[in-house]
């Protein structure tokens, strides 16, 4: 039977993570009468408030196995990483089949042979703290 592998997206949704690894920008947004916000009354045209935003978009989450004995299939833990490096590891691992299941080393291993190197958030091994604070 043909193992697969799928990624299922986890976050990062927490803008605490991103603060806490420096990677926030403020930004200051000016409503106009088209705003959402306008139109209903909260904020009249020209008011602005300040948002934080990601400097850059990370995903974390899991590899959905299928193909195995178990019935809901197996799942592989996948850490945090920009979000170009999860859109091409998740289609690459769509069109990916196995005999046996593999564990995560081995599919970015053969992955990063032929594809851009997976851009992981480096804050985990230079913070080891930050580790439990994945999603």
């Amino acid at each position: 039977m043909a193992i697969r592998y799928s990624t299922n997206w986890m976050g990062v949704a927490n803008l605490d993570w991103y603060r806490k690894r420096g990677l926030l920008r403020k930004r200051t947004i000016i409503f106009n009468e088209n705003s959402l916000v306008t139109k209903y009354g909260k904020y009249s045209p020209g008011d602005s408030v300040e948002v934080e935003e990601p400097i850059e978009y990370y995903s974390c989450g899991r590899i959905d196995v299928s193909g195995t004995n178990d019935p809901w299939g197996d799942e592989i833990a996948l850490p945090p990483m920009k979000n170009t490096s999860w859109y091409q590891f998740s289609e690459w691992l769509e069109t990916f089949e196995t005999d046996d299941v593999w564990t995560l080393e081995q599919l970015v291993g053969l992955y990063e042979r032929a594809n851009p190197r997976i851009e992981w958030d480096v804050s985990i091994s230079s913070n080891p703290s930050l580790d439990s604070d994945i999603i």
